[in-house]
């Protein structure tokens, strides 16, 4: 968890914990010039920093440049250089306290255009453009303006929306352009065959929840009873629903309950109407808190649930900068109780994992002292007391921030801070781990914050670039566990992507948005943002976003999912959320009302009393077991109730 970068985390935390304690009394800090500026993609400017309050001393060398994301770099005597569009940050650290600047880059305009119709025109009826514009980097431009035209007006037209209107059989080219961008699509209208229309539905449209999703498509018959499909253009009224189009078809979903009416355009004269009916969403269950160990002293960091060999259930925490990892026994949920904290050197331990053998765990490490960092591994043979059986810090010394461990495989995939790689490591021998591959992207920057494992695909969180889906052992693209291949690549156009999470055929990417005044070092309440965008991955070569779940004024973090399609968000400073994930997902999941419930992890005796910052969620034995970066660990369950009529 951080601002915007992991690697950025490490350095700041290994900054504080080389810090003498004499400096923090020293009135000394540095000063970066100019505090906000403006380059283009691919120019550069020279940062200057400055040493107040030193007497007579030039500590200039002392200061350290980072640029958190991948908008811009920074070399290590402060040359900034623009990479993408976007507002981004260059630190320069000091003793381990940053001094700020905003680089601002303006967006690219769009290099290349790409262009085509969706379906067959015919007379008298509409089809859509699909059209996208891509700078010269590659990136897709929102909001693009596009301009059409045609070169046979009689044959077919381009309305303001991008729909091409067939007038009467021909062929024409249609030219279109956003900036100094052009491409060119050849359309045929072919005669309309089609002597009646019906607006068709899948399921009943009288007894729809919000949030349910309902197909609605037009077919046209001709002479013969031949089927022939249109892409009409939906609308729906009143407010409180929208219609999808994909493939022809009008997905229907509410966010409001109500009576709505909704019309299928297939041309100026050829409309179909069908009235929906849609009753509030409602749930059979409620969140109710079942324990918890208040931390007072310090913040939380990641958390596992496992049961031990000596058959109690224990949760391990990680700690936010602090040295040690929490040990709980949590047999009873209601009641648990602190066994041990094991000490290690360093200033973050973000992820705890345990291997499915429960016999082995594993922590990740940051901010040494020695800067020496990786990760160590915990010989669990007395769980309440686990000790430190190795370490690997060989390939991986500048800090791991999260690793999945692959059971069936005895590997590890290791998120490297320092060179943003996923470290493949083989922990057959976890007395003696050893590096035997690592993967990464060809793009110029990278951030790797997160790597999860699920059915034969790894799914790795590359902050501003996305998620990268591998073939870990699926074989679908020739890759295995140890040698993984790459499937594809998904960007948020918001960026931040921090965390996934695979369930069914959807995947929920979760990105994580820090203020950018946040201080790592000051304990306090943070107004953090994020959102959960969901994928559709029946094409794995092509996932395609459908939904978004977005609680106002918080940020999203960790997710889990149950085998009752339940997904578990630890939404920050709005808590632990559940919600619920049944059935096709489009659109607003929050405002549809599919949130089954939601808790404050909050008390008024924590490290930062009464204010939420909920991290993640695990299932384990009927309870769901989350940490909260303020306040510790937090146990919850869902309770049934009966659905009144």
């Amino acid at each position: 968890m951080f601002l915007r970068s992991p690697l950025l985390a490490s350095a700041l935390a290994l900054a504080t914990a080389g810090t003498p304690a004499a400096y923090a009394q020293e009135r000394v800090q540095v000063v970066v010039s100019p505090t906000e500026l403006e380059l283009e993609v691919g120019g550069s400017i020279q940062l200057t920093a400055e040493i107040h309050g030193a007497e007579g001393e030039d500590l200039r060398a002392e200061v350290q440049w980072f640029a958190p994301g991948d908008g811009v770099t920074v070399s290590d005597d402060g040359l900034v250089t623009a990479v993408r569009p976007g507002e981004s940050r260059v630190a320069a650290m000091f003793r381990g306290q940053p001094s700020w600047v905003t680089v601002r880059v303006p967006q690219l305009r769009a290099a290349r255009i790409e262009a085509g119709v969706a379906g067959p025109v015919y007379v008298g009826a509409t089809a859509p453009l699909q059209v996208a514009a891509y700078t010269e980097l590659g990136d897709r431009v929102e909001n693009a303006e596009f301009r059409h035209a045609t070169s046979e007006p009689a044959t077919a037209t381009v309305d303001a929306i991008g729909r091409v209107l067939g007038h009467q059989p021909g062929r024409t080219t249609l030219t279109i352009s956003a900036g100094d961008a052009e491409a060119q699509v050849e359309v045929t209208v072919e005669p309309n065959p089609a002597e009646d229309y019906e607006l068709v539905a899948s399921g009943d449209l009288s007894s729809l929840s919000t949030g349910d999703v309902a197909a609605l498509q037009v077919i046209g018959r001709d002479g013969q009873g031949g089927d022939i499909g249109f892409q009409p253009l939906w609308s729906v009224t009143p407010g409180g629903a929208a219609v999808h189009p994909v493939d022809g078809r009008g997905l229907f979903v509410a966010e409001q309950p109500g009576t709505y009416s909704v019309t299928a355009i297939v041309g100026p004269a050829i409309t179909r109407t069908v009235a929906v009916r849609v009753e509030p969403r409602r749930h059979t269950a409620r969140l109710e808190i079942v324990g918890s160990g208040i931390t007072t002293t310090h913040r939380a960091g990641d958390t596992w649930v496992f049961e031990g060999v000596d058959g109690r259930d224990y949760a391990y925490i990680g700690t936010f900068y602090h040295d040690w990892m929490k040990v709980w026994d949590v047999t009873d949920p209601t009641q648990p109780v602190l066994t041990d904290s094991v000490q290690l050197d360093a200033r973050r331990i973000n992820d705890v994992k345990i291997h499915p053998n429960n016999r082995l765990g594993i922590v990740t490490r940051e901010g040494a002292s020695s800067r020496r960092n990786g990760i160590v591994f915990l010989d669990l043979s007395t769980p309440a007391h686990p000790t430190i059986l190795s370490e690997y810090t060989d390939t991986v010394t500048g800090g791991v921030h999260n690793v999945w461990i692959l059971g069936d495989e005895d590997l590890v995939y290791a998120c490297h801070n320092g060179t943003s790689e996923l470290v493949i490591l083989d922990i057959a021998d976890p007395a003696n781990p050893r590096e035997i591959n690592r993967w990464v992207h060809d793009e110029p920057v990278r951030s790797l914050h997160d790597v999860i494992v699920q059915d034969g695909y790894a799914y790795a969180s590359f902050w501003n670039q996305g998620i990268y889906i591998l073939d870990a052992g699926a074989g679908t693209h020739g890759g295995t566990a140890r040698d993984p291949k790459l499937v594809s690549r998904w960007v948020s156009g918001q960026g931040n992507t921090h965390v996934a999470w695979r369930h069914g055929k959807y995947l929920f990417v979760a990105a994580e948005i820090y203020p950018s005044d946040w201080d790592p070092n000051a304990f306090g309440p943070i107004e953090a943002r994020g959102y959960v965008e969901v994928l559709d991955m029946t094409d794995m070569d092509d996932p395609v976003k459908v939904a978004h779940y977005t609680v106002p004024e918080a940020g999203a973090h960790n997710l889990w999912s149950d085998d009752r399609d339940r997904l578990y968000v630890g939404y920050y400073q709005a808590g632990l959320r559940v919600l619920d994930i049944s059935g096709e997902l489009r659109g607003d999941l929050y405002r549809q009302g599919r949130e089954i419930g939601a808790i404050k992890t909050s008390s008024p005796e924590a490290a930062v009393p009464n204010w939420s910052m909920t991290w993640g969620a695990q299932l384990f034995k009927g309870r769901i077991y989350t940490s909260d970066l303020h306040s510790g660990l937090w146990i919850a369950h869902l309770v049934q109730e009966e659905l009144v009529p």
